[in-house]
């Protein structure tokens, strides 16, 4: 029996199984049905009922009206909740379910000090959700579970104020839970006390982006009741969001956005301006577009610090191509967890800031079915037996292995040679070589020759006589000095040359429908797929790294460097997991300014690299002498 197609199955021929609290139900109780170790879809989506309720959140009141600030929480539930059956809780925490205002990005090109120049800036344009346009509703609704949507403080019907990630927005959807579990005040629009009596307390929150990140939050604090979350392409910290190794940092995209701009563009409520305006202009002064550094204002957004809180289990899920959300996110995130033994799941794929949904649809609704079937509902799904990580290497190509990164994967050093070598052998006599900063190329055009450059240094390996599975998290050291200027980035880029079929990163339609949710005819739960595209291209950046030079020490320390005197500057890369081919070669390619990403100083700056004490190090699943 497929889950992603629409079932018509008589009740009588599955088993029926009370699971609405510890006790059975009580005889003409409606109950959910679960066959094959799975609940089944014998409920309507046409007839559920729909309520909003405004939940209180005590002790949180960020736009300083003197009152509590309110969440809106809109509620989708099988309408057998009115007549005792109870039900958990597929939960959703969005700041954009009200759209999103038109606010205008920071400059990005700098003078010599940091400060913006005048230019044109550019509006953010980000993807607003409506409520119940998702598959949570056609999907699990059927199956037993209540949806429930909460709008984040200062969004849409919330009061309070969006503060991009800290406390205060935290606040919010554990509010929510609380209420759910019968520990907060909820109102119908009338302010007439409302009771989630239908509910079992169990909540698993769902989403992508900043929907995801929300989860992660509000699983830092330990809340009763949130039994499970899957982040999909989510925060762990909001430092590394916009930021790297103490450099100001655009999020793939969105070059020039910060955390003000988008607390404003989030900011939809009514008289928002007038009621949260100080407390984001207090953002922007504090959250420091000069220095980079590490402080205050992103230790609270870190959620890093409260992962020793988490209790709900983590489905994690993240696209390896992802430069929006980058993937030191969801690393640290997982290694955190698994430090703590949390129990845990991760999806890598090929693809960008989007969800599994779009791609590997029905394998995606089978795990995810089982996932919530065995944390809210206690069904032995068999889901906690599967393997712990599946990654796709390659368009559609997906492999399951026991956890991630991949066993046995051992880091190699490579050393950066004569005439651009980078091999297992070190050269020490190399002779130091220099290159100049810019502030126009980007990094695409800066790769895809592989000769000499007057703006970039770049390292290859020989053909590779057999394939070389990359797993974790590379790091670049490299002795250097600096001179002439004042861009304070190094860049590091490790590249795939060869021609190959790759995601292009984007989406196309498919064309194929799939229905995926009802039992009950005229309920359609139907969707549109859409796939990654594929091309064939002769190189690839696998992965890239960031760091200000002025924090060569520590993220929160900016400290000035002596003009052409040598330091050695060691900087990670964003995790990756990937197959280089046999045959292909293996760069890396090191720049200054990263123009899409980066702050774009006054060009000119002259970095000399010594090569015979600067190395690669590559951590790799099985490692062969490939040189």
């Amino acid at each position: 029996m497929h889950p992603w197609k629409a079932l018509t199955l008589p009740v009588a021929a599955l088993l029926v199984v009370a699971l609405s609290g510890t006790a059975p139900a009580a005889a003409g109780t409606p109950a959910i049905a679960v066959e094959d170790n799975a609940t089944q879809p014998v409920f309507s989506r046409a007839d559920a009922v729909k309520e909003t309720v405004f939940v209180e959140v005590e002790g949180t009141d960020s736009d300083d009206d003197g009152l509590p600030d309110r969440v809106a929480v809109d509620i989708l539930r099988p309408k057998e909740t009115d007549q005792g059956l109870k039900v958990p809780v597929i939960m959703e925490a969005s700041p954009y379910f009200a759209g999103g205002n038109d606010v205008a990005n920071h400059p990005v090109d700098v003078d010599e000090s940091g400060n913006p120049l005048p230019a044109l800036t550019v509006a953010a344009d980000k993807l607003a959700a409506e409520p119940f346009d998702g598959y949570y509703d056609n999907y699990f609704l059927p199956r037993g579970y209540a949806i429930a949507l909460v709008e984040n403080l200062g969004s849409g019907r919330a009061t309070g104020c969006p503060t991009s990630g800290d406390r205060n927005e935290t606040a919010g959807p554990k509010a929510a839970i609380d209420w759910l579990n019968g520990r907060a005040k909820g109102f119908d629009a009338g302010g007439n006390p409302v009771e989630a009596t239908w509910s079992t307390g169990k909540v698993g929150m769902i989403g992508v982006s900043y929907n995801g990140t929300l989860a992660n939050a509000v699983a830092s604090t330990g809340v009763e009741g949130l039994e499970t979350i899957v982040p999909i392409a989510s925060i762990s910290s909001w430092y590394d969001y916009y930021r790297a190794n103490g450099g100001v940092l655009a999020p793939g995209g969105y070059q020039g956005e910060d955390l003000d701009v988008l607390a404003k563009y989030v900011l939809t409520r009514q008289s928002g301006q007038e009621a949260c305006g100080a407390l984001i202009e207090d953002i922007t002064a504090a959250q420091d577009r000069v220095t980079g550094d590490y402080g205050p204002l992103w230790d609270a957004r870190n959620y890093l610090n409260d992962v020793g809180g988490v209790k709900a289990s983590v489905f994690l899920v993240h696209g390896l191509n992802d430069w929006n959300v980058k993937t030191k996110q969801f690393a640290q995130w997982w290694q955190a967890l698994a430090k703590r033994h949390v129990p845990r799941k991760i999806w890598l794929h090929q693809g960008t800031h989007m969800s599994p949904f779009s791609f590997r649809t029905a394998e995606w609704l089978r795990q995810l079915h089982g996932w919530f079937d065995h944390w809210l509902y206690g069904i032995d799904s068999g889901v906690m037996r599967e393997p712990r990580a599946d990654v796709e290497i390659a368009p559609g190509r997906w492999e399951r292995h026991a956890s991630w990164p991949l066993p046995g994967a051992v880091t190699v050093p490579l050393r950066l040679g004569r005439d651009s070598a980078l091999g297992l052998l070190p050269s020490p006599r190399s002779a130091r070589e220099t290159f100049t900063d810019q502030k126009v190329r980007t990094a695409e055009e800066l790769v895809e020759a592989t000769g000499p450059d007057p703006n970039r240094l770049a390292y290859l390996t020989g053909d590779l006589p057999a394939d070389v599975r990359i797993s974790g998290t590379p790091t670049v050291s490299v002795r250097a000095s600096l001179a002439g200027g004042a861009a304070p980035y190094l860049t590091a880029l490790l590249v795939d040359y060869g021609t190959d079929v790759r995601p292009t990163g984007g989406l196309v339609s498919t064309g194929q429908t799939y229905c995926y949710g009802e039992s009950v005819p005229g309920d359609s739960g139907c969707t549109t797929l859409r796939a990654l595209g594929t091309a064939t291209t002769p190189y690839k950046i696998v992965t890239r790294g960031w760091l200000d030079v002025r924090n060569r020490h520590s993220p929160d320390r900016t400290e000035a460097l002596r003009p052409g005197k040598e330091y050695t500057f060691t900087w990670d890369f964003q995790p990756t997991d990937y197959l280089v081919k046999k045959g292909h070669r293996l760069g890396l390619v090191i720049m200054s300014t990263d123009p899409d990403y980066t702050l774009r100083y006054p060009p000119g700056t002259r970095i000399t690299v010594s090569p015979g004490r600067s190395s690669l190090r590559l951590p790799v699943v099985t490692p062969w002498r490939w040189w």
